[in-house]
């Protein structure tokens, strides 16, 4: 029996969008959470990490915005496009900041108001997601 491509809804880290898409997000820092690897990551970090799946990294340090806007941007698409077929991860350090940040900029793209996303997040994801007022700004007025 072939396994589910992708996550299982019940899994802690775990965002619904409103078209059902399901993504994972999670920190780094914290070790890798049981049951299926992800077939796809998109990272948000200073550094590109070493993952043993297909991924994507976007230079973004902690606590700031991403480094090339329009690379971020299109990250984002990809992730969201795979989303619908495949088990994708978001990441960062901590899986707050940057992960909460792109999960919200992903829900706009799923078609959640710019306005509500990071409140969708909050809600749907964690309630620390999105640190700082100019991550929430990033979200709010996407480009």
């Amino acid at each position: 029996m072939t396994e589910p491509a992708t996550w299982d809804p019940t899994t802690p880290g775990i965002l619904r969008l409103p078209s059902g898409r399901l993504l994972r997000g999670r920190g780094l820092s914290r070790p890798l959470p049981p049951g299926p690897q992800p077939t796809f990551g998109l990272y948000l970090l200073g550094r590109p990490p070493h993952v043993d799946w297909p991924s994507r990294w976007v230079r973004w340090p902690d606590f700031r915005l991403p480094a090339d806007r329009a690379d971020a941007a299109d990250a984002f698409r990809e992730a969201w496009e795979r989303s619908a077929t495949e088990r994708v991860e978001l990441a960062c350090a901590g899986g707050r900041g940057r992960t909460g940040t792109a999960l919200a900029r992903i829900a706009v793209l799923d078609g959640v108001p710019a306005a509500e996303a990071v409140d969708y997040v909050r809600e749907h994801y964690s309630r620390h997601a999105v640190e700082t007022p100019w991550q929430r700004k990033f979200v709010e007025r996407p480009a």
